[in-house]
């Protein structure tokens, strides 16, 4: 049974304390209208070893041994044992930075690791503490875009290759901040933004998002849209899978003024959809812009180096209603396996990865496309995913394709028009020739 503190007795007590007949009058300024009703669906507490039992049975369900395929913003990486050996250390697993951060030099240590191996990665000169997500991350990025412009204009340009769970993020954001988000088309043919197609006068945008590699896995010219950009007077808010950018141009060398990703790739496991981890980067003439928190070094009144919560006038406990943003926290845990991850692996263990679940994509296209009727949706280069059209509805082909124990890939037509014959697939590093080749052969009984 679950432990409840207060018997009906205590309950009487502090009732008849306070002049209340009961429970309900606490709440009767709340309307009838907007009060919940009877949670007719929800099932009767569990005892504890009912409970371990039910979990056991769900873990088991993403133990059971299906080949995954699919990216669309969650990748299946390798991660290396000792990250959440360590991770999960009492030090770290139960640490939450206080408002007297200061007395937290540990926790604050790590943080500002984090952020210094993100502005490595990126190329920028400066990173935050986390974010919740890469959707969040990237809303927060055009507010601070919108800020920064000093209200020369509330429009942003994105492109639908941004990820589709991203873009409506982004909107419930800026909807109501009277931002106007306008969709930029992708080309057909090719799956990337043609920079030719864009239009607009000098500082007719705040921002002009830049997905690379974007949501079909296509690389976008970069450079030529964020000089289109960068000619009228818009920011760059670059949109980033970290791990990609082992091998890439970083996208502070492209000229991103901001660069936001999700950091799942960096040792977070899948785990039914979590956790996630929302990265930023800035430069140093938009610091003062960016949300959440932000940790720096320093020395204390003896000189020794110390660690501290710096630009604090920014955070929502402190400002309040003129805080840059309402997320004044950050992903402590899942920024703390990140930043095990980055250091253990390394620069060289970055790039194998990358490295290699671009190689393994390269195989299964080439294998999936000696099949008749599958061929690459669109041309040009990919990092780790590439869209595929099939001679079938990809949501039926993803169905039947689970019974050989196959989780094939994302159906574009779930957000995309037009796509419903398109499969979105990937490989990381976690593949093997045998895994590539068991796609194949199941994919080819389906058809």
């Amino acid at each position: 049974m679950p432990f409840i503190p207060h018997t009906e007795a205590d309950v009487r007590e502090m009732l008849d304390t306070i002049g209340v007949a009961g429970m309900e009058e606490l709440f009767a300024e709340i309307p009838e209208s907007i009060r919940a009703k009877p949670l007719e669906k929800v099932p009767e507490g569990l005892s504890e070893m009912e409970l371990m039992r039910l979990m056991r049975e769900r873990a088991a369900r993403d133990e059971a041994g299906l080949r995954t395929f699919v990216g669309a913003g969650a990748y299946e990486h390798h991660v290396p044992a000792a990250v959440w050996e360590l991770a999960t250390r009492g030090e770290y697993y139960s640490a939450y930075t206080p408002y007297q951060a200061e007395a937290s030099q540990g926790t604050l240590q790590t943080i500002y690791e984090f952020q210094t191996m993100v502005a490595g990665l990126t190329g920028l000169e400066a990173a935050n503490a986390s974010l919740y997500d890469g959707g969040t991350a990237l809303a927060e990025a055009i507010l601070m875009a919108v800020r920064a412009h000093k209200g020369k204009s509330h429009k942003v340009l994105v492109p639908e290759t941004v990820h589709p769970s991203y873009r409506r993020v982004a909107h419930s954001f800026c909807e109501a901040q009277g931002i106007t988000l306008e969709t930029v088309p992708y080309d057909a043919a090719t799956g990337v933004v043609d920079p030719g197609i864009l239009s607009g006068e000098a500082n007719e945008h705040a921002a002009l998002v830049v997905p690379q590699p974007n949501f079909f896995g296509r690389l976008e010219d970069a450079e030529a849209l964020a000089s289109w950009a960068k000619e009228r007077g818009a920011l760059v808010i670059a949109v980033v899978n970290p791990m990609s950018l082992a091998l890439l141009t970083p996208p502070g060398e492209w000229g991103a003024d901001i660069a936001v990703g999700e950091g799942q790739p960096l040792g977070l496991p899948m785990s039914s959809g979590g956790p996630y981890l929302g990265l930023m980067a800035t430069t140093k003439k938009l610091v003062r812009q960016m949300p959440g928190r932000l940790v720096a070094r320093t020395v204390d009144t003896d000189g020794k180096e110390g660690f501290a919560l710096t630009l604090q006038a920014r955070e929502q406990h402190i400002r309040r209603a003129k805080a840059k943003s309402n997320i004044c926290t950050n992903q402590g845990l899942a920024m703390t396996a990140a930043t095990i991850y980055m250091a253990l692996v390394g620069e060289e263990g970055l790039k194998q990865a990358a490295g290699v679940s671009h190689t393994n994509t390269r195989k299964l296209v080439d294998r999936l496309t000696a099949i008749d009727g599958v061929e690459r949706r669109f041309d040009g280069p990919f990092f780790h995913e590439a869209a595929l059209r099939l001679p079938k509805p990809a949501g039926k082909v993803v169905e039947a394709l689970q019974d050989h124990g196959i989780l094939a890939g994302f159906d574009l037509g779930r957000e995309y028009d037009g796509l419903d014959d398109t499969l979105l697939v990937c490989a990381t590093e976690t593949k093997t020739d045998a895994d590539l080749d068991a796609f194949a052969e199941a994919l080819k009984e389906v058809l």
